[in-house]
């Protein structure tokens, strides 16, 4: 989608939003607010964080809900590598940075500003306080660019109902020591909050205030939980390029560059837990259909686990092939060139040399079946920086079968870490497989010798 088809977007929904709530307002005051949203969320490195997913997040049926989507990823730190300018005036007046380290300014810095003081209430944040990305630095940062953009229009009530739905994006997070729930915490601080600062919201408004955080919540990390688990992956790879920059040149990141962002991912897939992605409070959302949602992500974790772990052991088993010529290849050395849209591709790739065979290793469930044919046929969609299948690992999967693989990525990780050596790794992988994949990597290059004995008479006439 066009910026301009963003921004229209972004601005019928903030009309919309102020409607609801029979808020006045002026266009130009929207238009100005629609330019700073959609300007951040279309940054050069946003690709899963972008307006359609802020529109998708908000909703259709709250008012209070879409204002808080619009604003909840506005600050991104580690994807668009620093605060976006625009959002600095908004920021700079109650943090600083100290040698590349966000910090909350301390006491005597910070200006007399109650709605900043509301926030760090809500948040459960101090003054002098460092920011970590793991702990809620970004949907801080978005909850005052939010906060104070929309000062001028809601009330002090409608302010607080926005932070505390930004509080709640913040992801994973288990009960603490005591069985306490983020959202149940986040009620008892909205909770004194309101006395505090004397906001005015009855018991009944507090608890419909976090009912509608959760809901804005779990929407927005609502992908776990999809049908279809090539949806949930398409988001996965939507993601990778965002922390992953190298992933944006196309044709130059190199072999270690692409392993390592399929190794964090991996890694983080492993470490995840249904019970932390899905939050719920107070009913919100129905029994039912939150052991729904616990149930499919569950699932989907399971497919993206052994989907990843194929994945991380074929690049793994690329990269110590590619250690016989240097230390940083470009992967496409390797394979070839991606496709290029609108290009008719004539040039090879590894792929091309992979044959293809039957899998003689019976698939024991579900998950197995499943992943096999999003290696086989693959995800819905193309990656900019990949293809939506994986004919490579396909082909070893139904060599050596799963059991073999999920060995050969232990194998794989303590060859990353330096534990193996890159002979020691090839030596436990099949020869037959070994010996397909350099003979058509042989042929790449052949191919590329080729192609640069062309010019030859060019040059020497």
């Amino acid at each position: 989608m066009s910026f301009e088809n963003d921004h229209q977007q972004c601005l019928e929904k903030l009309i919309w939003a102020m409607e609801e709530l029979k808020i006045d307002f002026e266009m130009a005051q929207l238009n100005k607010i629609a330019n700073l949203i959609v300007q951040t969320m279309t940054g050069p490195w946003r690709s899963f964080h972008t307006p359609e997913h802020i529109f998708e997040v908000g909703g259709s049926d709250n008012a209070i809900e879409l204002l808080a989507a619009l604003f909840h990823d506005v600050v991104y730190v580690q994807v668009d590598k620093s605060v976006n300018f625009n959002l600095s005036y908004y920021i700079v007046p109650f943090v600083k940075e100290v040698r590349e380290q966000l910090f909350i300014r301390d006491p005597d810095e910070l200006p007399q500003d109650q709605l900043f003081q509301i926030i760090l209430d809500l948040f459960g944040f101090q003054p002098g306080q460092p920011l970590s990305s793991f702990r809620g630095q970004n949907e801080f940062l978005s909850a005052i660019v939010g906060a104070k953009v929309l000062e001028p229009f809601l009330s002090p009530a409608q302010l607080a109902e926005v932070i505390c739905c930004i509080e709640t994006t913040i992801p994973f997070r288990p009960d603490d020591e005591n069985g306490v729930s983020a959202a149940m915490a986040l009620f008892h601080r909205l909770e004194t909050v309101n006395e505090k600062y004397g906001i005015g919201l009855s018991q009944d408004q507090m608890e419909n205030t976090i009912r509608r955080a959760v809901r804005l919540s779990n929407r927005d990390v609502g992908s776990f939980a999809h049908p279809k688990a090539a949806r949930f992956l398409d988001g996965t790879w939507d993601l990778l390029p965002e922390t992953n920059h190298n992933l944006h040149n196309r044709s130059s990141y190199t072999v270690v560059e692409y392993r390592q962002a399929l190794q964090k991912m991996e890694g983080f897939m492993n470490f995840l837990r249904p019970n932390i992605i899905f939050q719920e409070f107070m009913g919100e959302p129905d029994q039912d259909i939150y052991n729904e949602l616990i149930a499919q992500s569950e699932r989907n974790l399971q497919v993206g686990r052994l989907y990843l772990g194929c994945k991380l052991f074929t690049i793994g088993f690329l990269e110590a092939i590619s250690r016989r010529l240097g230390r940083d290849i470009p992967l496409s050395s390797m394979m070839g060139e991606l496709p290029s849209q609108g290009e008719d591709d004539i040039q090879s790739k590894l792929i091309d040399y992979i044959p293809a065979i039957e899998s003689t290793f019976t698939l024991r469930n579900d998950v197995e079946k499943e992943v096999l044919d999003l290696l086989e046929k693959g995800r819905y969609q193309n990656a900019s920086y990949d293809l939506k299948n994986s004919p490579l690992a396909t082909y070893i999967v139904k060599s050596i079968g799963f059991d073999a693989v999920r060995e050969q990525c232990d194998r794989a990780k303590l060859f990353f870490r330096g534990e193996l050596s890159q002979e020691g790794f090839l030596e436990s992988i099949s020869p037959e497989i070994t010996l397909t994949v350099v003979k058509g990597i042989n042929k790449l290059f052949e191919q590329r010798q080729a192609s640069l004995m062309k010019i030859m008479p060019v040059v020497t006439a």
